[in-house]
């Protein structure tokens, strides 16, 4: 355990208000028995954070399908949740994915505040949570991207590469994902870019790729070993990813030299490009003409099952010591914020 706080003080926040709680809450049992010793603070449905204890949150089944209740005491609204973890010194682990954890809100609450907290910041968290502007600022560095689709332009598209691919410009976990194969699936992803916006690009063939990025408590960044995906139905979306016993994540994947270097250096390039801190995770599409990134995950998945941790073991870090060095990095930053505020 990290020397430089009680780790009574570190705090495991997860849950959340979006689609991707379910995901937060199997991550926070991953996290919980790494850091047996650290709080367990869970953000609720009814937008009220509690306290929960270890027992109920490991006693929890079938974690990515059925919502977890916690069995502890209410600490208020996530703000007044957050004012308490200032007053009391605490290290925020954040366990969450996608929404207000993901965009940069919770981030800038907890900055507003000056409470430590693990991954990247809110600039950097907002901009890699836009897979436009995520794309716009990979190929600034030299990341290939895929062409952008216009709603107005689907069909003149469908005809011209035969296959699109749509996706929730917002959002994680594959939520959302629709393949188009013809053009009744064109109204499908109208309808659902009448309720949020849609990124909408040529169907790539090829291997789907992964490559986290890894920032030391030294400060050095690098690239983990890349993983492979071979998914159970020929789409990675939520139920191939958590679900379905048939999806292959290999790792590390069975790319050439050559293309595991690129993989690496590109998902280096798009952690620095977008500001990242601590750890992110990249996806790519390794095609006959080369890779394609997808976009960029500021907190990817921390369970038992979830990508990043198995690129860990593949490296030779330990969970443990991943996690602890996140809060070296946390705490540091935190510092220095306060530093430059006085």
């Amino acid at each position: 355990m990290t020397a430089s706080i009680d780790p009574a003080r570190i705090t495991i926040l997860f849950g959340g208000l979006n689609k991707e709680r379910l995901v937060s809450v199997a991550s926070a049992q991953a996290l919980h028995m790494a850091l047996p010793e650290a709080a367990l603070w869970f953000w609720d449905a009814d937008d009220r954070i509690y306290a929960t204890s270890g027992a109920a949150l490991l006693g929890h089944q079938r974690p990515f399908e059925n919502p977890f209740k916690a069995d502890g005491k209410s600490l208020g609204s996530l703000p007044q949740a957050l004012d308490l973890a200032k007053a009391e010194g605490r290290v925020l682990v954040l366990g969450m994915h996608g929404g207000a954890a993901e965009n940069g809100e919770v981030q800038a609450m907890c900055e507003f505040r000056g409470v430590a907290f693990t991954g990247s910041g809110s600039a950097s968290s907002n901009l890699a949570f836009d897979k436009v502007a995520a794309k716009r600022f990979a190929a600034i560095s030299g990341v290939p991207i895929a062409a952008g689709i216009a709603l107005a332009e689907m069909e003149a598209a469908l005809d011209r590469y035969g296959k699109l691919i749509a996706k929730p410009a917002r959002d994680g976990s594959s939520y959302g994902l629709m393949f188009v194969n013809a053009k009744q699936d064109l109204v499908a992803v109208r309808n659902a870019a009448k309720i949020e916006d849609y990124v909408v690009e040529p169907f790539i063939a090829g291997i789907e790729a992964t490559c986290g990025v890894l920032e030391q408590a030294d400060g050095s960044v690098f690239a983990l070993p890349p993983i492979e995906i071979i998914p159970a139905d020929g789409g990675f979306d939520y139920e191939a990813k958590y679900l379905a016993k048939s999806t292959q994540e290999i790792c590390p994947g069975r790319f050439t030299p050559e293309v595991t270097a690129q993989l690496q250096d590109f998902a280096v390039r798009a952690h620095k490009a977008m500001s990242c801190t601590g750890y992110s995770r990249s996806d790519f599409i390794v095609s006959a003409d080369g890779l394609i990134y997808l976009e960029t995950n500021t907190l990817p998945g921390l369970t038992k099952a979830s990508l990043y941790p198995k690129a860990l073991n593949a490296q030779g870090i330990s969970f443990v010591d991943f996690l602890n060095g996140q809060i070296e990095l946390g705490l540091r930053r935190s510092a220095v914020g306060r530093m430059s505020e006085a």
